[in-house]
């Protein structure tokens, strides 16, 4: 590994990589395990980066309420909420019904 400086988006998807199948997290959470001063809004950014990279699992972040709010960078307005359901999660209305129960938390799941 060189020793340069990783930038944030490479470290946003190296998070959400870990997500697993059929769990959900919003880009707060990442924010706040990588001690991102720009927050959600970077996150968010990287995000709507990440839907061409097939390696990165990004259906899998919401907003802090479940929401589906990366929704409209997919390649069709549907793509997230469909590629969510082949996962097991339940999307009503563009939200993760039962968020609390499939909301993975990178703290408690990768340690700190």
């Amino acid at each position: 590994m060189s020793s340069e400086k990783p930038n944030y988006f490479d470290l946003v998807y190296q998070v959400v990589r870990e997500i697993p199948p059929g769990r959900v997290t919003s880009y707060g959470t990442i924010a706040h395990y990588l001690g991102l001063k720009s927050g959600a809004r970077m996150v968010g950014y990287a995000m709507n980066a990440a839907h061409t990279l097939p390696d990165v699992p990004a259906q899998r972040v919401v907003n802090r309420q479940g929401l589906l709010t990366g929704k409209a960078h997919f390649e069709t307005p549907t793509k997230m909420q469909e590629l969510l359901e082949a996962e097991g999660v339940v999307v009503e209305n563009d939200k993760v019904r039962d968020f609390e129960k499939v909301f993975w938390d990178p703290e408690k799941e990768l340690g700190i």
